[in-house]
């Protein structure tokens, strides 16, 4: 009977009994505080507070696992070497927590920041991928410290491989930060309608590790370096709203009525925005004369549409109807005139003859 107490009370099996019990008495206190937590996190107005309890899960597991394996390294008779082992392990588990629970985090964070923001909706890869690398630097130097190993040679060997790969990744960098600009400064997001002074124009699809990707009105895509996006200049049709001025260039007759050309211009605007989709129903067009051109009197229409693409049917429309509403008025767009002033003697050199063969000093009609 003593031999068998003896064994039962040795430390290779009071010490597992010890670890299993510590694993299911936590895990059960866990999860009862953790819907307590939970209930309570629900209740208040913002839901950051669910995110971090969401986050704190997993890493709550692995400290009630590494504290229990502490505790049957105490039990149990290690030589100093295991036991030194298990405590280096336990080290790195522990950072391991914090690393995933960070991790956790932010990527919680920035798809509650999705939700609201559509420009992260196809691009928060790039923050979360380039803030998970700092954290996962960081984790390995502390654990290279915990570990004895000096990181004062490391930290400056990457220095100076930092410098090596920055030169020979010049491009793809630049168009990372870049990408990170862009987002940062946000002076274009998915679906705004943007044109770049080298011409190209277009829905803006994606904003990507290196480059843009742009949706042209043909359906095509076009990719453009995130370096190149931040050095054009753009036009941005959705900021600050899509509403926007479409402008028309008209050109009538020097004999017009000008007040009657007011007048009927704008009764064919107002029809245009309210029958064509697009259109403003509620804007007034109006109409500025300001140019005495060489064969007509020049004015610009201006209709509202809702928003860019729009314009290019509201001119349409407007174009043929204001034709035809002309015509019915008598008002005239007249076509380029050009008066021409030519010498005699070129007229006569044209013709293949001489100021002597038409009588010398005689003027020719002309």
């Amino acid at each position: 009977m003593g031999g068998l107490l003896a064994k039962l009370a040795s430390p290779w099996i009071i010490g597992p009994i010890v670890f299993i019990g510590w694993l299911i008495g936590l895990s059960l206190i866990m999860r009862i505080a953790y819907r307590r937590i939970h209930a309570l996190a629900a209740r208040t107005t913002t839901d950051i507070d669910d995110l971090i309890v969401s986050a704190l899960r997993l890493p709550v597991l692995l400290v009630i696992l590494v504290t229990g394996g502490l505790i049957l390294a105490r039990i149990l008779p290690l030589s100093p070497e295991w036991d030194k082992g298990v405590n280096l392990a336990a080290k790195l588990a522990i950072i391991s927590a914090g690393v995933l629970f960070a991790d956790g985090l932010i990527k919680a964070l920035l798809w509650r920041a999705s939700r609201k923001a559509t420009y992260l909706r196809t691009s928060s890869g790039i923050v979360q991928t380039a803030i998970r690398g700092i954290i996962i630097l960081i984790a390995i130097l502390i654990i290279l410290d915990t570990a004895g190993v000096s990181i004062t040679p490391l930290v400056a060997s990457l220095g100076v491989g930092s410098l090596a790969v920055a030169l020979a990744l010049q491009s793809p960098l630049a168009n990372f930060f870049a990408g990170i600009q862009i987002l940062a400064d946000r002076p274009i997001e998915v679906g705004h309608y943007i044109r770049l002074d080298s011409g190209e124009e277009g829905y803006v699809a994606n904003i990507g590790w290196r480059s843009t990707t742009i949706r042209a009105l043909p359906n095509n895509l076009i990719v453009i370096p995130n370096s190149r996006i931040m050095d054009a200049i753009i036009t941005n049709y959705y900021k600050p709203e899509r509403e926007l001025s479409i402008l028309v260039q008209v050109g009538v007759h020097y004999d017009s009525d000008l007040e009657q050309v007011e007048r009927v211009t704008c009764e064919v605007a107002k029809q245009v925005l309210q029958d064509v989709p697009g259109g403003k129903k509620d804007f007034e067009p109006f109409i500025r004369y300001h140019t005495f051109g060489e064969s007509s009197i020049n004015f610009t229409v201006i209709l509202r549409a809702e928003e860019f693409v729009d314009g290019y049917l509201l001119k349409h429309e407007f174009v043929k109807r204001l034709h035809k509403r002309f015509k019915q008025e008598g008002i005239v767009i007249p076509f380029p005139i050009r008066t021409l002033d030519i010498k005699r003697e070129d007229i006569l050199l044209f013709r293949g003859e001489t100021p002597s063969q038409r009588g010398g000093g005689k003027k020719d009609g002309v």
